[in-house]
């Protein structure tokens, strides 16, 4: 397939792990690739020096594209300089502290060529730094790729993740591309996708590495809960796609979630309040979730990357 694909990698304070992440698509068994990386980093920092004498490695390889912003301007609006410069029919996406692994451009465009899709989104590993695999994330209840069913899925469980998605590069510039907001930006791409009618399809295969570590992320903190919030608001305008138990499915997950959140940032009474509260309020569905949450760990604790690779 004489396709290009253009892959788009915004950095920002990791250039210790930047030549991973890039390394591994140069590594890929697809071979008609650019590679963009965006560089988000304050000019004339510390970092920035860091992040130039990393991506000296890659100054004679004509496959990868290195592009300076003048100051930062968030991880959507840098994704979506990328999408400007790229030339590839089809576009997708690496975080800089995550890796692809060989085959993932070229299951993936297959996969989408055969379908005729103007999006596609897969599952992912997510692991820790050490290696160990802590979540499988994967979309087992899509029942088919209707717009409708899409929908209502990504109401109720959010489809995707940036590093999963390839997308036709046409199709996303007309979307408008990634929203400028700090979190939640491909949930809100993908529902304005799903919105546009865009012809979607799930491949229920992982060929990505996400890594969760102990460095800081704007996920972990205030902003996070803040954007939760947003987004089940954004979500209750879809209700009439639901039923009555996934109504409150959905309002028990968004109670559930908010406990995790609090507990992460260490507010112990506010996350024993929300736990409380969606135990009593929604107990069938705090029995089920939590049946299945130990099911799930047993099944992750057994299974592994199809690599070994670590950051």
């Amino acid at each position: 397939m004489p396709i290009k694909v253009s892959v788009i990698i915004p950095t920002f304070k990791r250039h210790h792990l930047l030549n991973k992440a890039v390394d591994s698509v140069l590594n890929q068994s697809y071979d008609n690739i650019e590679i963009i990386v965006i560089d988000d980093n304050p000019a004339a920092s510390e970092e920035r020096n860091l992040t130039i004498g990393a991506m000296r490695k890659y100054e004679n390889n004509d496959k990868v594209m290195y592009c300076l912003n003048e100051k930062p301007c968030g991880g959507g609006p840098a994704r979506n300089k990328g999408i400007e410069k790229a030339v590839g029919e089809y576009v997708t996406f690496l975080d800089d502290d995550d890796i692809y692994l060989p085959r993932k451009v070229e299951t993936q465009l297959k996969f989408m060529v055969e379908n005729d899709l103007e999006m596609s989104f897969t599952d992912i590993y997510i692991c820790r730094a050490s290696g160990r695999l802590i979540e499988y994330r994967h979309h087992p209840y899509l029942k088919n790729w209707s717009n409708d069913e899409m929908m209502r899925r990504h109401v109720l469980h959010h489809l995707g993740g940036t590093p999963s998605f390839m997308i036709r590069r046409d199709s996303l510039i007309r979307s408008g591309g990634f929203d400028d907001i700090p979190l939640g930006q491909d949930f809100m791409l993908m529902w304005r996708m799903i919105e546009n009618g865009t012809r979607i399809g799930y491949l229920p295969v992982s060929h990505i590495i996400a890594y969760f570590h102990s460095e800081e992320r704007i996920s972990a903190g205030k902003n996070r809960l803040k954007a939760e919030d947003w987004i089940y608001e954004l979500k209750k305008t879809k209700l009439s796609l639901l039923n009555k138990k996934e109504r409150r499915y959905l309002e028990f997950r968004h109670g559930a979630l908010l406990a995790v959140l609090l507990k992460r940032n260490s507010d112990w009474a506010g996350s024993v309040k929300y736990a409380v509260k969606t135990a009593v309020s929604y107990p069938v569905f705090f029995v089920v979730e939590t049946v299945k949450t130990m099911k799930y760990r047993v099944f992750v604790k057994y299974m592994e990357p199809q690599t070994a690779v670590k950051p």
